[in-house]
């Protein structure tokens, strides 16, 4: 009874923090569309431009245009997920680093533009579920990462130059981002240990 009661909070707190967080990003989406006329765009990242470093803390929740939010709420509420069924915590853990080192990254070889979108800290959750399993040697972080490369493995292209438009450095950098993510968050199995399920 109590690890059921116990799974069911898991659930609710899982439901409630992705909930919390699309409705953060369509909130700003709303105002900014309806009472600015998406001039609060300009806070994003502007590459090596001194007032381009704010953008590293907002541009993760700024987009172009209801469609881009669209696109970036599935991936982004299905991955988060993902990373929450192991420890809640890590998810809050993951977007922080991936977000500060693709923010940071794409200040420092972005193109000269205006870089905004969760995208870079979608493509960090790719990157943290993808290698985790590499760090962790766990069956259950393996599998995760299986899943997570059947599922969202085409996304990988996203992080070379092909599309106008698109800030392929922001996706390449979110991407290292939980790379390292995975690599600080892991807890790798002893090597006398078997594979943990």
């Amino acid at each position: 009874m109590t690890t059921k009661r116990s799974l069911v909070g898991s659930v609710k707190l899982q439901v409630r923090t992705l909930a919390t967080i699309v409705a953060v990003l369509w909130g700003i989406e709303i105002v900014d569309f309806a009472f600015f006329g998406g001039a609060l765009n300009n806070l994003g990242i502007k590459p090596r431009r001194v007032e381009g470093l704010w953008g590293i803390l907002f541009a993760p929740f700024l987009h172009g245009d209801f469609l881009h939010l669209i696109a970036n709420t599935l991936p982004l509420v299905s991955m988060g997920w993902l990373i929450m069924l192991r420890d809640e915590s890590d998810l809050v853990a993951v977007t922080i680093i991936t977000a500060l080192i693709g923010g940071v990254g794409t200040w420092l070889i972005g193109t000269p533009a205006t870089h905004i979108g969760a995208s870079g800290v979608i493509f960090g959750y790719f990157g943290f579920l993808l290698l985790r399993g590499y760090f962790e040697r766990s069956l259950v972080a393996i599998a995760f990462s299986i899943v997570v490369a059947f599922l969202y493995g085409g996304i990988i292209w996203g992080v070379l130059p092909s599309q106008p438009g698109i800030s392929w450095e922001g996706h390449l950098c979110g991407f290292i981002g939980g790379i390292i993510a995975a690599r600080l968050l892991s807890k790798p199995r002893k090597q006398s240990q078997n594979f943990d399920v």
